[in-house]
């Protein structure tokens, strides 16, 4: 596959994924399927609130964004957003025609975690399975198992369960202002999702415990340098170098030989 064939699709993608809030509103010859839900902490929707699509998904070619669309509360989840990652996401596992995922934050986070003033307001709004191996996680889709690659392209916070979304990715390309860290660490709430298992696979147990530990934020730089970044990139970048993303789009057709 040409760069020259890669050009358009890249720059559509990552103006949508990297970019603070275009991806909410960019129309053009795309196809775009939306996912929405209420994003009222109790549950209930206010007036301003009416038509909000807390997920908004778009389809570039054989790409798929998926972005979380709560930036009031920094894109923390909760459970009606959770179910909606977790529908997009099966979507993209089981559309043939789909090669590679995007998950990003519009309005200039990735994600904050799970929403904790909802779970304050509703207590049994999250129901906690014991079993790792059934059933979704409180985020969502932390225990899907993907066929095809997916990129993490993270903006502002990736904290607490927005930590654990970006290591469900097989990539993540960040801002250079991006913060990582195990916040959930503060307030005595333990990483649920998948982040006690991938962290240390990914950077190691010392460093992993690190983290996990102390709760401090981790910065772009740092983050790279432990091997949780695979890319910096200036802030509202909008375009992925071109090997990583042609190495993403081809990966599926290589693996399926």
């Amino acid at each position: 596959m040409s760069r020259q064939l890669l050009r358009a699709p890249a720059r559509l993608l990552f103006s949508g994924a990297l970019g603070r809030s275009r991806a909410a509103t960019a129309a053009g010859a795309s196809a775009r399927e939306t996912s929405s839900s209420s994003s009222a902490a109790a549950g209930a929707e206010t007036p301003g609130d009416e038509g909000k699509k807390n997920v908004v998904t778009e389809r570039h070619g054989t790409i798929m964004t998926i972005g979380i669309n709560r930036p009031e509360a920094r894109n923390a989840v909760n459970q009606e957003t959770a179910a909606m990652l977790l529908q997009a996401f099966t979507s993209f596992e089981d559309d043939t025609s789909l090669t590679v995922a995007v998950i990003h934050g519009i309005g200039g986070n990735f994600c904050a975690g799970y929403d904790l003033k909802e779970l304050a307001h509703n207590p049994t709004s999250i129901k906690l399975e014991q079993d790792v191996t059934k059933g979704p996680g409180p985020m969502g889709p932390s225990r899907i198992k993907f066929s095809k690659p997916v990129i993490a392209a993270v903006s502002g916070y990736a904290v607490a369960g927005g930590l654990e979304l970006s290591l469900l990715a097989d990539l993540r390309v960040v801002e250079q202002s991006a913060i990582f860290g195990v916040f959930c660490r503060r307030f005595g709430v333990p990483l649920i999702d998948g982040g006690t298992v991938r962290l240390p696979r990914l950077i190691g147990l010392s460093r992993a415990l690190d983290l996990i530990l102390t709760g401090r934020p981790v910065a772009a730089q740092e983050a790279y340098e432990f091997g949780l970044a695979n890319r910096i990139v200036p802030n509202g970048q909008e375009c992925l170098p071109f090997p990583l993303l042609e190495s993403a789009v081809l990966s599926p057709l290589i693996l399926r030989q």
